[in-house]
């Protein structure tokens, strides 16, 4: 049977990562894990992603407060 272990970390790790990182409360050990596991092209795009979600969100927020 094949090892199951993973030696770079899943979409679901980069996604809270990524996430945590926004936030500015990243922890030490998880971005150590990130830089000596992740793949730079993983976080590029979930960050890129979550990034433009935040700024359409602001967008839709403003355009409905101003049109209230």
């Amino acid at each position: 049977m094949a090892n199951l272990t993973k030696s770079s970390t899943g979409y679901v790790n980069t996604f809270v990562s990524v996430l945590a990182s926004l936030f500015g409360v990243q922890s030490s050990a998880n971005y150590q894990r990130d830089f000596s596991q992740g793949r730079f092209i993983h976080f590029v795009v979930i960050g890129v992603i979550l990034v433009a979600l935040f700024v359409v969100g602001l967008l839709a927020l403003v355009k409905w407060l101003v049109g209230a």
